[in-house]
């Protein structure tokens, strides 16, 4: 028997919608503006709220080595909330992204013993130590966005997402999600695997 590898702290799996509305993917980039303005109200843009909770969390992890679990809570609802606005754009579901229910989004996000779990200094450098990640990811997201055009032609068409296409746009939402963590978020010290699983 082969032990099986540690799962990364992060985790995203999105539910595989069997059909789709055509008329809700037709008008969907209509009909996702009032949640994208509850985003904005809610973040401050993307240099409000989740920088500031960044920053603060890493001086709280340098200074105190804490992580406050109200502001992990706080950083992972927001995550959450996110990815189901996200999965909802890019046409991986039909449901409306809830503020509050988990619906067929799934990411999971384990809080960190500091002490234990966690370099103090490295919150300092993440940000920086991740930078192939970046880039690897701008090429990603690139065909990301040629695959959910293509996947909504084929909704339009058939009313089902390309199942090929669905799961690379979900492994680029999992590969992102994974350097969120480690350099933002700032729940784990492993470095994000090069990966889509």
């Amino acid at each position: 028997m082969t032990a099986q590898p540690e799962s990364y702290p992060a985790r995203l799996e999105v539910d595989y919608p069997e059909q789709l509305n055509r008329l809700t993917t037709l008008l969907r980039i209509i009909w996702i503006i009032p949640i994208l303005v509850i985003l904005v109200l809610l973040t401050g843009g993307e240099e409000g709220v989740a920088a500031g909770l960044t920053i603060a969390t890493a001086l709280m992890i340098v200074v105190r080595q804490r992580y406050p679990r109200w502001w992990f809570d706080f950083a992972r609802e927001l995550t959450r909330f996110e990815g189901r606005l996200t999965a909802y754009l890019a046409f991986l579901t039909d449901q409306y992204p809830s503020t509050v229910d988990e619906q067929s989004v799934h990411i999971e996000i384990d809080y960190p013993d500091v002490e234990q779990d966690l370099n103090r200094w490295l919150p300092l450098v993440k940000w920086l130590l991740a930078i192939p990640h970046y880039i690897v990811l701008i090429v990603l997201a690139l065909f990301a966005v040629i695959a959910v055009i293509v996947a909504w032609f084929a909704i339009l068409i058939t009313g089902r997402y390309p199942r090929g296409l669905f799961d690379f746009v979900v492994g680029v939402l999992r590969w992102a999600l994974r350097v969120q963590a480690y350099a933002f978020l700032l729940v784990t010290d492993r470095y994000p695997p090069f990966s889509l699983r």
